[in-house]
């Protein structure tokens, strides 16, 4: 006999789930594809819908949330268009292994494959995009799916699952019952990989060790600085992941990735041993797999992975480690420390150079974002979170800034435009107590800034740092190097960007020069409202090291010759 007490929708059973497995927030742009969920979250107060303006913006604000917390961001959209527009977000998940899981409304069950209203096959769309996309057809198997995806998007390497919700099951009522709160697992290193990784070491005299990836925790993060310490290494941060470190900690060397200090470029060239945690070793921190020879190192390396699929799939690495981030730095941090005269001063060394390279630059014009950012480094409170997104402005965040706490930084590996202002409400909403920043530039605050509205709505301040040069940089840059004096399709009309936030509601400010800036910034910390800085930089400071006018003329000089 069928049961009939108990019953739920599958809404109200997805909802549930949602709350046993901890979700705090659900991103979303809501879709008559998904009304059952959304009438379900009326009674479950632990799970804050956070209304969002774009699914693009909303997919960013799940994926900022998986790399502050590990936990897996909770994104909605509806069928079709909702799903498209989130697909940014869900490849920056993808590239940048973290845990999210994306809920999409879809058709009716007796409607698919008839091409319906807003109807995509999300299993063949996301196939390439996320480690797991399904359907969940029977509203009985929620618990168990959704249990499932949650272990998927958590475990190994992390990343994001998909899964597509008929409306139509998600009306019907059904008995189920609820899964146990998901566990993630991660692999442990052995005590052999351990005692050759000890090996190794005690037999190196340049060793130098690269940290990245997800799957950290703060406790991993102070473990392997830890071992970092006792062992005198010098730690360099893969691209963007410049928090698994204590930038002031006298072993930093510095972040390897675009635009590379050359004397840490010369430095891993040069290494004899190369312990590399967490990281891919993609192209942005290789730069082009330029700065490490493969299939084979020169150096030995030793590389240390959630993932098995990702040993070996670049480099063959002379110890491959399987392990997750948390237990492999417990575990090194409880090894034996090795003698370290032998390359002691040169951390010292490292370091002072990675203090060099982050030394005021005198760029065109009167703005210097270099004096900027030293501003932010000494007034900042040590765990602020500062976003950005894609561009060459992510250049003074990124090169400048010096990251003290973990987690504090979030930046698309990816390269994608548009998430430093969703990334930024993200972390605000789930740290409120915390300062949080977004850098963006002008074209980069165009594709999701209408989060602003979010911001407000939510009572997120946060403070927005509009790198305006009245063009998309990047491709400028490259435009001038490869087409020189060629312009097309880079230049920009804006709008008044403070005008623009005080629209929505928030405190809107215009820098055009240095000694502005931190009155503005004091009076943005203090306004009690997300705020906005419009901060006005020459065009000609198109990079620390070089202006556009340098750029182009050796373009021009190379093409003839």
């Amino acid at each position: 006999m069928a049961k009939t007490h108990n019953l739920r929708s599958g809404g109200q059973i997805l909802v549930d789930q949602l709350r046993i497995h901890g979700t705090r927030f659900a991103y979303g742009v809501p879709g008559e594809s998904y009304l059952a969920v959304l009438d379900a979250l009326n009674d479950v107060p632990q799970v804050q819908y956070v209304i969002c303006r774009q699914e693009g913006g909303a997919a960013m604000m799940a994926d900022a949330y998986g790399k502050l917390t590990g936990e897996p961001g909770i994104c909605m959209v509806t069928r079709g268009p909702g799903a498209t527009n989130a697909s940014a977000g869900l490849h920056i998940a993808h590239q940048d292994s973290t845990p999210m899981i994306m809920l999409i409304g879809q058709v009716g069950r007796g409607m698919i494959e008839r091409e319906a209203f807003q109807e995509i096959d999300y299993r063949r769309m996301f196939g390439h995009m996320a480690k797991w996309v399904a359907q969940i057809d029977q509203a009985e198997r929620i618990p168990e799916l959704l249990a499932r995806a949650f272990s998927v998007a958590t475990s190994g390497r992390p990343g994001p699952v998909v899964l597509a919700l008929p409306e139509d099951m998600l009306r019907e009522r059904v008995a189920a019952e609820d899964a146990a709160p998901y566990r993630a697992s991660q692999a442990h290193p052995g005590a052999g990989d351990m005692a050759r990784l000890r090996g190794l070491l005690d037999r190196a005299e340049r060793p130098f060790a690269i940290l990245g990836g997800s799957g950290w925790t703060a406790q991993a993060v102070a473990d392997f600085q830890d071992f970092a310490e006792a062992n005198k290494l010098p730690v360099g941060a893969a691209f963007r992941r410049q928090d698994k470190i204590d930038n002031t900690h006298p072993s930093y060397a510095g972040d390897v990735g675009i635009g590379i200090n050359p004397k840490l470029e010369q430095r891993i060239k040069s290494a004899d041993l190369l312990l590399v945690v967490g990281a891919r070793l993609g192209e942005m921190t290789t730069s082009g797999y330029s700065l490490i020879d493969n299939p084979r190192p020169k150096q030995t390396m030793v590389h240390v992975h959630a993932s098995a699929e990702e040993l070996g799939r670049v480099y063959q690495a002379e110890l491959p480690i399987n392990a997750g981030m948390a237990a492999f730095a417990a575990a090194a941090k409880a090894m034996k420390p090795v003698e370290t005269k032998r390359w002691a001063a040169s951390t010292g060394e490292a370091h002072r150079d990675y203090l060099d390279n982050i030394a005021p630059i005198e760029i065109p014009g009167e703005l210097q974002m270099t004096e900027v950012m030293a501003y932010l480094r000494e007034t900042l409170p040590a765990d602020s979170i500062l976003a950005n997104g894609a561009g060459n402005y992510s250049t003074w965040p990124n090169r400048f800034y010096q990251y003290r706490r973990f987690p504090s930084q979030l930046g698309p590996t990816s390269g994608s435009m548009g998430y430093g202002t969703p990334a930024a409400v993200a972390a605000k909403l789930a740290y409120p107590e915390r300062t949080v920043l977004a850098f963006a530039g002008d074209g980069c605050f165009m594709m999701n800034g209408q989060e602003l509205a979010t911001a407000v709505q939510y009572g997120a301040n946060i403070v927005i740092l509009i790198v305006n040069n009245g063009m998309f940089g990047t491709i400028r840059m490259h435009q001038e190097r490869e087409y020189p004096t060629r312009v097309q399709g880079t230049v920009l009309a804006n709008p008044d960007f403070a005008a623009l936030a005080r629209a929505y509601g928030a405190h809107g400010e215009t820098v055009t020069k240095t000694a502005d800036f931190a009155p503005a910034f004091e009076r943005a910390m203090a306004a009690g409202k997300p705020a906005v800085i419009d901060l006005h930089i020459d065009p000609e400071a198109i990079t620390p090291k070089a202006s556009l006018s340098d750029i182009r003329t050796a373009a021009l000089a190379k093409k003839r010759s």
